[in-house]
């Protein structure tokens, strides 16, 4: 793990296109920006978690969406 130091509008850079800045600090609190492209998520850390742990949950409960045939159905329409 990196650990950087930065102060209040300081930012660090991550690649090109992310850019992570210290907006606050108020006690124990930091408030930080994300300037990163719409298609890069972002998520709190224990956002996240659940997140992967709700997928996991849905992928052993063994119900699977039908496949479907999207020839088939051109097919019947015609």
């Amino acid at each position: 793990m990196l650990i950087l130091s930065r102060k209040k509008d300081e930012s660090i850079i991550i690649g090109e296109n992310i850019e992570i800045s210290v907006v606050d600090i108020k006690g124990d609190q930091v408030k930080i920006g994300i300037k990163a492209p719409r298609d890069i998520k972002v998520y709190r850390q224990e956002v996240f978690t659940a997140i992967q742990r709700e997928n996991l949950a849905a992928s052993k409960t063994g119900t699977e969406l039908p496949a479907i045939d999207l020839l088939q159905q051109k097919k019947k329409s015609k």
